[in-house]
């Protein structure tokens, strides 16, 4: 696949087949994401692979994240049930990839650049998920940045997630072509 194709082609596809994924295929996934550009070379990524049953570590997050926001007048049942719902997401497809920063302590290195480090290896991720036909989908959102999250994670004082990336063969047509603002408008041309 052309470079040029697939970052045009590439689109968020939130429903996938349950179908394992071949490990040969999350390992090119995640050599992809190592080569994203990083400042001093700090590579400050670090991976986690939930498939099958380890997906309840995820879901466990979930959980917890709903469980310390709940009303506390909820009944032992209704929390039960809101606990349930929120493990159900982490099964949304086979393979989720939880992405997290660990911040270098070197002071010539900005903490900004190591998210932006992170970030970038999400992308070539999702990118090179995309070129191998698979389906992808960046999840992000209030709970993954939430401190219970953080614990279940086993993440340290410095260290945050950046997201989760599900995987598995699309269950569903990509969505429609996508527009985007013509760069002109968005670009000032300094010369002099």
């Amino acid at each position: 696949m052309e470079l040029k194709e697939a970052i045009r082609n590439r689109r968020s596809i939130g429903k996938v087949k349950q179908d394992p994924v071949d490990k040969a295929l999350i390992e090119e996934i995640l050599e992809a994401g190592t080569w994203a550009p990083n400042h001093c070379h700090t590579e400050p990524w670090r991976f986690w692979v939930m498939t099958g049953e380890g997906r309840g570590l995820l879901g466990k997050g979930y959980a917890e994240v709903a469980a310390s926001e709940a009303d506390p007048a909820l009944t032992e049942e209704e929390l039960a049930v809101l606990k349930g719902a929120q493990i159900k997401k982490a099964f949304r497809a086979p393979v989720v990839i939880a992405v997290a920063v660990t911040p270098s302590a070197q002071a010539v290195v900005p903490e900004i650049e190591e998210y932006a480090a992170a970030h970038a290896a999400v992308h070539n991720m999702i990118l090179t998920a995309h070129a191998l036909g698979l389906g992808s989908i960046w999840r992000t959102g209030a709970p993954t940045y939430h401190p219970k999250m953080k614990e279940v994670f086993g993440l340290g004082a410095k260290e945050e997630l950046v997201g989760f990336v599900y995987l598995g063969y699309p269950d569903m047509a990509p969505p429609s072509k996508a527009t985007r603002t013509p760069f002109e408008q968005k670009t000032l041309w300094v010369s002099e």
